[in-house]
């Protein structure tokens, strides 16, 4: 793998664990990614992707909540963190059918009171491609239509947390297993984990 050039920054990017409840217990909505993908092809992840530039001016039905906005204008800008919000329900629509706000003239319009900021996270220094992802988890209940796939995510599907594990997965989609399953718990941290690279070692901050 050759070195990204000196100066790169992380996309920012967000992503979002859709978390659904059955007899079975906790599901979350995941998907393969394209094998044609430059970045992590044949992978299973949440649905998501970079913030676009419009992603800051789109129009929701609500607002991000109190919790979930501090958290995220702790390390960005109001601008930033709302475009976040947008970008993570935005690419569930695209990927999954699944409507977290209304559609309006083809867009979304997103209901952002229904993320909650869970978890953040940054691509090794070494990555040709490198991105600052916010994850968010919404409860399934609050979105509207059925799954289906754009082609972006493959075999989308409902994991219980032990399936999804099992999945061909990277070790920042582990570590927010794992945070979903201490939430589901009753457990939730001061401040939202981080999860990084230092000297080529894998760093997890809560």
């Amino acid at each position: 793998m050759s070195e990204a050039p000196r100066g790169v920054r992380p996309r920012n990017a967000a992503s979002l664990v859709i978390l659904r409840r059955d007899a079975g217990g906790l599901r979350v909505l995941m998907g393969r990614r394209a094998p044609k993908n430059r970045f992590m092809p044949d992978v299973f992840v949440f649905p998501g992707g970079g913030v676009q530039r419009e992603d800051a001016r789109q129009p929701s039905v609500s607002e991000l909540g109190d919790t979930a906005r501090t958290q995220l204008e702790q390390r960005a800008s109001p601008r930033i963190a709302r475009a976040l919000g947008v970008a993570a329900a935005r690419e569930t629509f695209e990927e999954t059918g699944l409507e977290f706000g209304r559609v309006v003239d083809g867009r979304l319009e997103p209901d952002l009171s229904a993320l909650d900021f869970i978890f953040r996270a940054i691509t090794p220094p070494e990555s040709p491609i490198r991105f600052h992802a916010r994850f968010f988890a919404a409860e399934a209940e609050r979105a509207r239509g059925t799954v289906r796939s754009n082609g972006e995510l493959l075999d989308l599907d409902w994991f219980a947390l032990e399936q999804a594990r099992e999945l061909p997965i990277i070790d920042v989609t582990e570590d927010v297993l794992a945070e979903v399953e201490r939430r589901e718990r009753g457990e939730r941290a001061e401040r939202v984990p981080l999860f990084s690279y230092r000297n080529g070692k894998r760093v997890l901050r809560r």
